[in-house]
């Protein structure tokens, strides 16, 4: 669910200018430049950008036993789940998980190797970033020093036809009927949520909070010294703007240099400027208290630590192992797919989750690795899937 994930936006200016001269021959009109074609579709789902077998990587018994783990506890609903990655059907999981729940300790490296097969989504060439569980103050009640709302998820947030006939996210006007869009950050931040009883929680800290939404879960450390944990729960169906992003657009932060951690010591430094940096991030994240292990993906099963990634269902079917091959060393080796993420899209394209506390945050947040990604699905399935029209 993670954070983190950058768009870059251009113009263009054409300028045409003529000048007429007597007596200067009259020249035929220059001929009309065709119309530029409409952009190619993004291709949205993996046979769309194509499969092909790939070769077993060398897996590391450690990383396979941890995606082990993980796998087994997806099974459940990998089985149910229809794969909208258009690579496997109904049915073809079902062996490999009852064989998953005897492999013996020693043996995950070779169930991984030999009884999958290893499919390259696209060019496979992956990008990956990483997300954790982050701790922040709050209290379940409001009190001085905690005074930055929690909120549940609104009744009044539905999926609704819009003006323009699409489907989403929005609310229903009570005297129009109408699907408007739903309220922004800065409309909630300004109290349009207020007085409704949604209040989970109060947070210490405004920034800690917005990166906990960014994150998709969190812990709430409260005064008492005990721990509140939540999960998401929804979003408020506004398009998600990366704030790393735009330091990086406007020259604040260098290239590569928009970490986690370099974007919270900026918006430490320049208060005022980055309460409004964050308010045009129109997108809002809703949580739930969560009682059990966690946090929950999006499968609704508990992700691991160093085991679960988040990735884009339509190129991977999620509850899948994926394996990366990375520049980044503590991102090698197996992963499950168990999570998704708003700006987790197209193919090959990770965020690996690390769990939480100092460490878990120092690596996710400073996590950006290029390198390969395979999927391991079912014996055959690239060839039947190329068979499907």
């Amino acid at each position: 669910m993670s954070l983190f994930r950058a768009f870059a936006l251009a113009s263009l200016l054409f300028v045409a200018a003529c000048a007429q001269r007597t007596p200067a021959p009259v020249l035929a009109p220059p001929p009309v430049p065709a119309s530029t074609p409409p952009p190619a579709p993004i291709p949205n789902n993996a046979l769309l950008v194509g499969v092909s077998a790939g070769e077993p990587q060398p897996l590391d018994e450690a990383s396979a036993a941890r995606a082990l783990v993980a796998f087994r506890t997806s099974c459940p609903v990998l089985i149910k789940r229809v794969d909208l990655s258009g690579l496997t059907l109904a049915g073809q999981w079902d062996s490999l998980c009852a064989e998953a729940a005897t492999v013996p300790g020693g043996s995950a490296a070779t169930f991984f190797r030999d009884r999958f097969e290893w499919a390259r989504v696209g060019d496979g060439k992956a990008f990956a970033t990483g997300y954790y569980e982050p701790e922040i103050a709050a209290s379940r009640t409001r009190q001085p020093g905690y005074d930055t709302p929690i909120y549940a998820l609104p009744a009044d947030l539905v999926r609704c036809a819009r003006p323009d006939g699409t489907q989403g996210r929005g609310r229903i006007d009570p005297l129009t009927q109408a699907c408007l869009p739903y309220f922004t950050r800065a409309e909630i931040d300004d109290g349009a949520l207020a007085n409704r009883g949604l209040e989970l929680a109060w947070a210490a800290d405004p920034v800690a909070l917005f990166f906990v939404e960014v994150q998709g879960s969190g812990r709430l450390r409260l005064p008492d010294g005990s721990v509140m944990r939540i999960g998401y729960a929804g979003q408020n169906g506004q398009a998600y703007t990366a704030i790393g992003r735009l330091l990086r657009e406007r020259g604040t932060l260098p290239p590569g240099g928009a970490t986690m951690q370099s974007i919270v010591a900026w918006i430490a430094a320049h208060p005022d400027e980055g309460k409004a940096l964050m308010r045009e991030n129109a997108s809002y994240v809703f949580f739930r208290e969560l009682t059990g292990p966690g946090p929950l993906g999006a499968l609704n099963v508990p992700v691991t630590a160093n085991a679960s990634v988040a990735a884009d269902p339509a190129f991977v079917p999620l509850g899948a192992p994926v394996y990366l091959a990375l520049d980044r060393p503590e991102a090698r080796g197996l992963w499950i797919a168990q999570d998704t993420g708003g700006a987790i899209k197209g193919s090959n394209r990770v965020d690996t989750f690390w769990g939480a506390g100092a460490d878990a945050e120092r690596i996710a947040g400073g996590m950006a690795a290029s390198g390969s990604a395979w999927v391991l699905v079912p014996r055959e399935t690239v060839a039947n899937a190329r068979a499907r029209p």
